[in-house]
């Protein structure tokens, strides 16, 4: 039967992503249309200490690039697919709670500033975000959990273990994401610690299951030949 299922994955594993992503952005569209007479508004004083900057709008749109180059690089490590599954049941389990939790527990934050500090073009950017963003839906963050899925993904993904800059890079990109949601005053800190949590959730069922381990198949090194 694992073999079975471990054939059918390898063939089809494009799939998995694929029929997901419509569920979950009609899931959501639903979600930030609906019509509510009360959301659980989600702040802390801390919130309040952090100031706007809207140099934080780069690493914020940089998220979907981020998400999709990583998991198009996972995609094609063919020898290793267990990173790629493992990634994206973790994405998907996540994503699937946060939705759960939005539909059932409607929250939404009052942080937005009523006028930006300043006129440049990164806040007619953020502007523009919060146009198209409602403040709803957003305890616990996906752009927080999706930013440390997809990096812990990278930095164990044995197509990388020998290439630290990258790890390094997508650590650094990772944190100025989770920064950025707050600094453009999208989430509350709790929204941020929050996606932390679930995150280590589904990193101790996912990782450390055997299911989603398929074997990798590792290439065999030749040994190197000494000269006497």
């Amino acid at each position: 039967m694992n073999k079975i299922i471990t054939t059918f994955l390898r063939k089809y594993k494009y799939m998995i992503l694929v029929l997901y992503f419509p569920i979950y952005m009609l899931w959501f569209s639903w979600l930030e249309r609906r019509d509510l007479p009360h959301f659980t508004i989600i702040h802390c004083k801390l919130d309040d200490m952090i100031p706007f900057c809207e140099l934080f709008a780069i690493p914020y749109f940089l998220w979907f690039l981020y998400v999709a180059v990583s998991l198009l690089f996972l995609f094609l490590q063919s020898e290793h697919m267990s990173d790629f599954y493992r990634c994206s049941a973790v994405l998907m389990l996540g994503m699937t709670t946060c939705l759960i939790i939005y539909t059932i527990f409607p929250n939404a934050q009052p942080l937005r500033p009523e006028s930006f500090p300043r006129d440049n073009f990164l806040t007619r950017i953020v502007a523009g975000l919060y146009q198209g963003d409602t403040p709803t839906n957003v305890c616990p963050s996906i752009h927080v959990y999706n930013s440390i899925a997809i990096h812990m993904a990278l930095s164990q993904s044995y197509a990388l273990w020998e290439h630290k800059g990258i790890r390094t890079g997508s650590l650094v990109l990772c944190i100025l994401i989770c920064l950025s949601t707050m600094f453009l005053k999208q989430h509350s800190i709790i929204d941020v610690g929050c996606a932390i949590l679930l995150y280590i959730f589904y990193y101790m069922i996912v990782y450390r299951s055997e299911f989603f381990a398929l074997k990798r198949q590792v290439p065999a090194r030749t040994p190197s030949k000494t000269n006497c």
